[in-house]
């Protein structure tokens, strides 16, 4: 196939990448902590762990999976928690220890919460507190059999971790009653964890990494099989797309949920090649608390979706933010507003790049080059070593084996009924795009 796209790829960018680098996302990790252990790796609320304890932390959580839980390798293990540092420990730890994640959104009813353990198989879950009550309620019919727990500010310095969850507990009753037997604190499962040594598992390319689910609202919500090659393969992709334009030390604001492929990819992985600092904002919504959070650092990268860069805009001590460190952008999830981008442009200086991936491609499939000066309404090019082909009505009725008129039908059908789910799922406005 001829990659006709290549010439307009921006001075830098190869044509393909490299997936002999890593062997695993666990390799990935291990390279990155040796060679960035002093940086800060991730802050959250304040707080900030480096590469080196992140190194540590990690290896405490996995070897207290394999010792003390005695999961074998390919367990499935759940996470379901906003943006916390407990998210990168635990997600590393079960990587590394050859165990399969299974992302939670933290907001799951009962009945999506049962679906996504019982058709993954989840042996185990890390749960925040605040949704422990929809976990008691469905438990017993699924297959986990170990309860990990956690508060939101168990990772934070003493006192204030204790005020942290006071507060969320006692103050604002954000934690709703719940009863699980047997659970233990992911305190104290890493304290246990550190006195055994995390145990080398050969993980290998074909080796799964995430079952993350998505499309729910076609009915339940399917798990995309993603292995450690997929997800390699994505992070080389997204890499190679910026390296142009890095510097030695980024730091990137990370609002999205890391159980989301969007964030997981783009800011928690790719990131950590570069050993960058994440800033995870465990609550994006309360727009006023982001933007103080955004004003104590000089970041250099924020990702985001058309609603987030919306309502930063309309955000009147946003405008008074310093942006002379920041030179990316990116858009994604769904469309990008012109309005929305001509605006973040006029307040920031830069302009806001769009991307288009779903979960099943883990995630990026095209992106806009990075050194355009304005907004263009469009997805972009072809990541690096993809293939892209367009086809007619024809062609892709005859691939489907389906009648023209029917093939027409379904397309529009899927792509308005999608369209509407974007909008649903986010709040967000979508445009059509047939």
């Amino acid at each position: 196939m001829e990659k006709i796209w290549l010439k307009s790829y921006q001075a830098g960018v190869p044509a393909e990448v490299d997936l002999t680098e890593f062997r695993s996302i666990g390799d990935l990790f291990e390279k990155g902590v040796k060679q960035y252990g002093p940086r800060k790796a991730y802050i959250n609320m304040d707080k900030a762990i480096t590469y080196a304890e992140l190194d540590k932390l990690s290896a405490a959580f996995g070897a207290y999976c394999q010792s003390v839980l005695k999961l074998q390798k390919g367990a499935r293990i759940a996470l379901m928690m906003p943006n916390l540092l407990q998210y990168p420990i635990c997600l590393y730890g079960a990587l590394r220890a050859g165990y399969t994640v299974v992302n939670c959104n933290p907001l799951y009813t009962e009945r999506e919460l049962e679906h996504q353990l019982k058709d993954s198989g989840a042996e185990a879950i890390v749960i925040v507190e605040n949704f422990a009550s929809v976990l008691d309620k469905v438990i017993a019919r699924t297959p986990v059999k170990h309860v990990l727990v956690t508060q939101l500010g168990d990772m934070l310095d003493f006192p204030k971790r204790m005020i942290v969850n006071v507060v969320v507990k006692h103050v604002k009753k954000m934690v709703p009653a719940w009863n699980l037997p047997g659970a233990v604190e992911l305190r104290d499962a890493l304290i246990e964890g550190g006195r055994h040594p995390l145990r080398p598992v050969e993980v290998i390319h074909e080796d799964i990494a995430f079952l993350q689910y998505t499309g729910g609202t076609t009915g339940v919500s399917k798990g995309a099989v993603l292995t450690h090659r997929n997800i390699v393969a994505n992070l080389q992709q997204a890499h190679a797309w910026i390296s142009p334009v890095l510097k030695d030390e980024e730091i990137i604001i990370t609002a999205l949920p890391l159980y989301h492929i969007f964030s997981l990819t783009a800011n928690c992985l790719t990131f950590l090649k570069v050993g960058a600092t994440n800033v995870l904002i465990t609550n994006p919504r309360d727009i006023p608390g982001f933007v103080k959070d955004l004003a104590k650092y000089r970041f250099s990268a924020i990702t985001g979706v058309n609603t987030l860069f919306n309502a930063l805009n309309n955000n009147a001590d946003f405008h008074r933010l310093n942006f002379d460190a920041l030179h990316i952008a990116l858009g994604g999830g769904m469309a990008v507003q012109q309005a929305v981008a001509e605006r973040w442009k006029q307040i920031t200086g830069v302009p806001l790049i769009e991307a288009y991936g779903l979960t099943e491609t883990s995630p990026a499939a095209a992106m806009n080059p990075l050194d355009l000066a304005e907004y263009n309404g469009c997805v972009g090019l072809p990541v690096p070593s993809t293939e892209v082909a367009i086809r007619d009505d024809d062609i892709a009725a005859e691939v489907m084996g389906v009648n023209l008129t029917i093939y027409k039908t379904l397309s529009f059908a899927v792509s308005a009924f999608y369209a509407g789910v974007a909008g649903g799922l986010y709040g967000f406005d979508q445009r059509f795009a047939l």
